[in-house]
């Protein structure tokens, strides 16, 4: 064998050698260099977004809801939204329905009836048997609509300068109305009947006004007057003759 082919041997040989070392160097057991996880190990596991992140799934986008509300005649709607997730939208609400029609409200066309005084009646006064010491009083309704005997009668006998009270026992349980032609009533106790009364004088004129004013009446008195004390006092006016003379 020549030297040069000796030479030749030789370098194959060392060039060998160093290629097995240094892939004992650079291996990693198997003969395989560990080049790390691919790229496509590392794209799966980087998080693209929050929810990734957490291992959660994002919640879908809010729906809103709509509460009507009525108010009166006209509705009014109130909106809520609720939010979904991390972007949730704003509900939108509608119109609350109307509600109900306004009552209405009645108005009466009613005719009130005339008040009784001087012009519409005719008054007359007797003096009675029973009981004692009575005066009674008659209104008579003259006109042709129905007429209201209010209050009672503000009596006022001779040159009195004051007029007697009235016997609150008395008053009715209902307006005294008289139709055409119809009487209403009232009594007078004029004096004590034992006597015990004073200031006692003898009345021959008689004025009657009305709680409602207007005309007065003058109904005649007996020729020879009527006798009267500090125990003068009158009845309302009541519907009935017998009423009026039970005080």
């Amino acid at each position: 064998m020549s030297a040069r082919t000796a030479r030749t041997r030789l370098l194959a040989a060392s060039t060998i050698a160093l290629t097995a070392f240094a892939l004992t160097a650079c291996g990693n057991g198997n003969g395989v260099r560990d080049e790390g996880p691919s790229a496509a190990a590392r794209s799966s596991a980087r998080p693209s977004d929050p929810a990734a992140d957490s291992g959660t799934t994002a919640k879908p986008a809010g729906t809103g809801t709509t509460t009507g509300s009525t108010n009166g005649s006209k509705g009014s709607g109130t909106t809520t939204g609720s939010t979904g997730g991390s972007a949730g939208k704003n509900g939108t609400g509608s119109t609350g329905g109307s509600g109900g029609s306004a009552g209405k409200t009645g108005t009466g066309t009613g005719t009130r009836n005339v008040a009784c005084d001087g012009a519409n009646t005719r008054t007359s006064a007797t003096v009675v048997s029973r009981p004692l010491n009575h005066l009674l009083l008659t209104v008579t309704n003259t006109g042709s609509k129905n007429c209201d005997l209010t209050g009672y009668p503000i009596a006022r006998f001779g040159e009195a300068q004051s007029v007697p009270p009235v016997a609150e026992e008395t008053h009715p349980q209902a307006v005294v109305t008289l139709a055409p032609g119809e009487s209403g009533y009232a009594g007078v106790l004029l004096s004590a009947a034992d006597g015990s009364g004073g200031n006692g004088y003898t009345a021959k004129t008689l004025e009657i006004g009305f709680a409602a004013q207007g005309r007065t009446a003058r109904p005649a008195l007996p020729a020879k007057g009527v006798y009267v004390d500090d125990k003068l006092t009158v009845t309302y006016w009541q519907q009935d003759l017998d009423d009026a003379l039970a005080y």
